[in-house]
């Protein structure tokens, strides 16, 4: 059970991403992963604390930095707040972005 944001934001990461789970489990609730409909990327919407998030799959065919781990083949998870990037997950590493 996640006791904190960050370990919250590495469950989701872990469930879905490294897991392949199509329902993701937290704090006794179930979230469903979905498919981005032009990219096929799993998206996750879920709650933490009362705050409403999203996991996003990072998309290889963009020029970011993210973008060049996961064509390296590390599994990245952008984390989004009311439309913001707030987070990434890099193979279980967690970056909060300032």
């Amino acid at each position: 059970m996640p006791t904190s944001f960050e370990s919250a934001l590495l469950s989701v990461w872990q469930q879905s991403l490294v897991d392949k789970k199509k329902i993701v489990e937290m704090d006794g609730e179930t979230y469903s992963a979905k498919q981005t409909a032009k990219s096929k990327l799993k998206q996750i919407d879920f709650r933490f604390e009362g705050r409403e998030l999203r996991g996003l799959e990072q998309n290889p065919n963009t020029k970011s930095r993210w973008a060049k781990l996961a064509r390296e083949g590390k599994k990245v998870m952008q984390f989004l707040e009311a439309g913001r990037y707030i987070a990434v997950v890099v193979d279980g590493k967690i970056q909060i972005y300032k």
